[in-house]
């Protein structure tokens, strides 16, 4: 089933403790298919189309990560799924990281895959992310999933799951991608990491080259109590490796709620 908020639709599957996942910023609800079917056994899993991307309508103006913060509440508070786990892959994982700094009363955990602190850590980065929209605009979505896709996955993979990664970035419009690549540039969450206090994991793919391992072990050294994982696979790890992504997934949902039933 769907439901829409604010413009938002969301794919709903499954009963249980709620857990929201969040895509990254090349993605739409489509990258999570496998964690909709591999979670929904024992949760409800909720999966949104950020604005701009897959069925949500595109923002009308950049939201900031702070905007998006704020729609995620109202989102889970609309919907009766708070506090809910946040599940966030890349940009998403960002956006779960400020939820949790800003709404800590939506957030029961957060997963961070194949995340950041975001690309405001130095100027350099915050201006090549904020170029992206410019090449999109120019090559248009089909060629520029064609160039960037394949960084994303891991030497050798799949290549079903190659073109589905593929196929997934170049349903991407302009409007949602110039809104999260300047969220992403305007941000660095690593002078409040020490703040989160919900349980945290934080995955990442070994041979993950657009993050990187290095930012994911940072992630995991600055929130207290956090614990990292490695996982086969690049950057789009849950995609290459579902079955494991989702088992580690629910592994640490089970913790966690069986930690507040007590």
């Amino acid at each position: 089933m769907t439901s829409t908020v604010d413009g938002v639709q969301v794919r709903i599957a499954g009963d249980g403790s709620p857990v929201l996942l969040l895509h990254g910023i090349g993605g739409s609800s489509a990258s999570f298919d496998a964690q909709l079917a591999g979670l929904a056994p024992k949760h409800r899993v909720l999966a949104w189309d950020a604005p701009g991307y897959g069925s949500s309508a595109d923002p009308e103006k950049p939201l900031g990560m702070a905007g998006y913060a704020a729609l995620v509440g109202r989102l889970l508070t609309s919907l009766d799924a708070a506090p809910a786990h946040l599940v966030g892959v890349s940009w998403g994982g960002v956006i779960a990281t400020r939820v949790a700094l800003d709404y800590p009363e939506v957030v029961r955990s957060l997963v961070l895959a194949d995340s950041t602190r975001g690309s405001g850590i130095d100027s350099e980065r915050a201006a090549v992310m904020r170029a992206r929209p410019g090449e999109l605009n120019r090559v248009g979505a089909a060629e520029f999933a064609r160039r960037r896709a394949p960084r994303l996955l891991a030497p050798g993979a799949d290549p079903a799951v190659a073109q589905r990664v593929e196929d997934i970035m170049a349903g991407i419009r302009l409007p949602g991608y110039t809104s999260a690549a300047e969220s992403m540039a305007e941000t660095d969450h690593g002078p409040r990491l020490s703040r989160i206090s919900v349980p945290t994991l934080v995955l990442v793919g070994e041979h993950d080259q657009v993050t990187g391992v290095s930012e994911s072990r940072r992630l995991a050294a600055s929130i207290p109590g956090a614990r990292l994982e490695m996982l086969p696979g690049g950057h789009a790890a849950n995609q290459e490796a579902p079955h494991r992504f989702s088992a580690e997934v629910v592994d640490f949902l089970s913790q966690v709620d069986s930690v507040v039933a007590r």
